[in-house]
Order: structure tokens, then sequence, then C-alpha cells
């Protein structure tokens, strides 16, 4: 059964696709939830009228991912942390500090969207990954420095 999903399911598909699906997944679950409508003659014209909302806004959306994603390759994070004589930090780098310093300079992501390649627990320089989107992961550079007494 062809269905046009009105938001975003998981391992189904986006809003605005048109998907086949059996018949009582549709029936049971996204029916009731109001996440599908089904493709016939009967709402042909709200299919299309809708679909083309939905392109207008992945465009968007696309727009303003990609031009903060150029202002995130552009930013570079100093981040002041205690360490030992040695260089090796007390603690870990984790997400909510990169969070922190991003929304300082005006960029707002969600803790689940930064990615470290490896754990950060030495003074240096960093490449950390920003998950903006499934194509754009933008790379911006965390150092990592001795905090002043």
């Amino acid at each position: 059964m062809k269905v046009l999903l009105t938001k975003d399911i998981v391992q189904v598909g986006m809003a605005g696709d048109i998907v086949t699906v059996t018949e009582g997944y549709f029936r049971n679950y996204l029916l009731p939830h109001k996440l599908a409508i089904e493709v016939n003659e009967r709402n042909e014209s709200y299919i299309k009228n809708k679909m083309n909302v939905v392109e207008r806004k992945k465009e968007a959306i696309e727009t303003q991912t990609s031009m903060l994603a150029e202002r995130i390759k552009s930013t570079q994070l100093v981040l002041k942390r205690k360490m030992h004589d040695d260089g090796k930090l007390y603690g870990a780098v984790n997400a909510h500090e990169v969070v922190d310093l991003l929304a300082e300079k005006g960029i707002k992501v969600g803790k689940s969207q930064i990615e470290f390649p490896k754990t950060i627990k030495e003074k240096g320089m960093f490449d950390v990954t920003i998950k903006l989107s499934s194509r754009l992961k933008p790379t911006l550079t965390l150092k990592v420095v001795a905090e002043a007494l």
C-alpha cells in the first residue's frame, strides 16, 4: 500500500516521501498517530499540494543548514581546562563543553550532534565533527589549553 508520510519516521522515510508499507502497519500505527495518509484518487490534489509545501520547506532548511555548516567550518574553539603538569586533563572533554562554546559564538547545536573521533584527554588541537544532517558534517578545530591559575 502506498502512503504519503506526514512526519519523519526512522527506517521508513522522511516527511513528504511516498513509501510502500503493509496495510496492517498503516491502519494500526501510521493512521492513528497521523503519521501518513493513503495515496489514492480522492486525495491526489491534497498530496500534490502537500508535496509542494514539503519541497519548499526542505529547500529552506537545506539552505539554512549549509550556511550554518560554513560558519562551523570557519570556527576555532579554545577550551581552557585544568590539567596535570604533563598536559593530561583531569577529565575528558565532553559534548556539553563544545555545545556551550558554540553557543557563545551564536551557533546552536545539540550535544547529540557532536562527534569526537577519539576521547580528548590531553592538551592540543583536535578536529570535532558536527552532524547537521546525514550528508552535512562540518568539522571544526578545538584547541585545548591549560587554564591559567
